[in-house]
């Protein structure tokens, strides 16, 4: 691949670099889109290893682009599932109370999906149980009838079949390497695996490495990804035993959801996931793609956190780490439904890692997506959950910024 030029390089290969690309060619028939994913096949990291949960958009902040985006890119992402017959299931979700304490935040849910535009009805606890027999809540419950699961393997194989189809070239197993400093206005080099690649612009889409890729073209000084592993338990009953996903009502101050059901597109369920932090960007398994640089970067900056308890981080630690014990996640999940059992939730599935954003400055999680970048380069630094929902409409966000940037040169 040495040399290599394109109008266009896209680095990362999961959902969102693969609906940035499509977008992007879609726009400009006649430029050329170049697509590098450093694994042999699209979509290994995040979006294949997320839950599949396609969010309806009434957790996020009605200011945020998370709001923004969600309710339309689930209505966009079921529709795409619909048409081209790919696996969904459109269950729904009700959010619980475990205790009357948490009936306040239920109300601020409700409020955020009426402004958020979302289809939501607030449910009593005898209508929650014809939606769900087994599910536990205290007095009423929140249902959105839109919350459904996919597929995410589908999904993102699908997502390249079309960018493919539109003319996107995207390469597996070419590794970006870093940006040559070689470059004039209007144009970037990088080093890659194969040789060098020249663009009139990249777009960053490289997940947990996001921010590394940033700061070569002198972005993300104040932000670092901060790794979090997360692990689902699969329940051994048969599909159809449990009829819709359940969620507890969240703590807003954190990115996380809490132990939560998740009902996937074969009728199974399956309780998580954890969210304990990690000791390098890929730590899925035992000592797997460890690296002793981010080994050492990434604890020198948990123990800060630990030690100063940013962010709630020593508390957060404290209770994930106790969810890899099973009776403690089936613990969590058995006020949520009825008759959940230890000896139902046998099996760990595969471990995914959370690729989240933190600024470094603020010593706080950053809630929302986050974009930088300039007329050059275009830099993707938090697209986390619920970014696989949104990757529609958040491909038209990252295009519409980058022909507003070039149109400012």
């Amino acid at each position: 691949m040495s040399p290599a030029t394109a109008d266009v390089l896209v680095v990362g290969g999961g959902v969102l670099g693969l609906a940035v690309a499509r977008e992007l060619r879609s726009r400009r028939g006649d430029a050329s889109v170049l697509l590098l994913e450093k694994e042999p096949e699209i979509g290994r990291h995040q979006s294949g290893r997320n839950s599949g949960v396609l969010h309806a958009g009434f957790y996020y902040a009605t200011d945020s682009l998370k709001a923004e985006l969600t309710r339309e890119g689930n209505r966009r992402l079921t529709e795409f599932c619909r048409r081209r017959d790919l696996p969904i299931n459109e269950c729904g979700k009700l959010v619980v109370a475990r205790d009357e304490s948490e009936q306040e935040g239920l109300d601020e849910l409700a409020r955020r999906g009426r402004e958020n535009g979302v289809e939501l009805e607030m449910v009593t606890e005898e209508e929650a149980r014809e939606i769900e027999p087994r599910v536990r809540t205290a007095g009423r419950a929140l249902w959105s009838p839109a919350t459904a699961t996919v597929d995410p393997e589908a999904v993102v194989r699908e997502l390249a079949r079309d960018a493919e189809r539109a003319g996107v070239e995207i390469r597996t197993g070419v590794a970006y390497r870093g940006a040559t400093g070689g470059a004039g206005a209007g144009s970037v080099e990088v080093r890659t695996d194969a040789g060098r690649v020249s663009a009139g612009h990249l777009v960053n889409c490289a997940g947990l490495y996001a921010d590394r890729v940033a700061r070569d073209f002198g972005y993300s000084r104040r932000y670092r990804i901060l790794p979090f592993k997360g692990l689902y338990l699969h329940s051994d009953e048969p599909a159809g035993s449990y009829r819709t996903n359940i969620y507890p009502v969240p703590r807003i101050d954190r990115p996380f959801l809490g132990v939560h059901f998740t009902v996937g597109v074969g009728g199974r369920a399956r309780i998580g996931p954890t969210a304990t932090p990690a000791f390098w960007r890929e730590h899925y398994r035992g000592l797997a793609n460890f690296d002793a640089g981010e080994l050492w970067d990434v604890l020198r900056r948990e123990a800060g956190h630990f030690v100063r308890n940013d962010f709630g981080f020593r508390t957060l630690a404290a209770e994930e780490l106790a969810k890899h014990r099973r009776s403690k996640m089936v613990e969590l999940a058995s006020d949520l439904a009825r008759g959940v059992e230890t000896d139902h939730f046998r099996r760990w599935g595969e471990p995914g890692v959370r690729a989240q954003l933190v600024d470094v400055e603020e010593r706080e999680l950053v809630m929302d997506f986050l974009l930088q970048g300039d007329a050059d380069s275009t830099h993707v630094l938090n697209a986390v959950s619920p970014g696989f929902t949104c990757a529609l409409p958040f491909a038209e966000v990252v295009a519409d910024r980058i022909e507003e940037e070039q149109g400012r040169t």
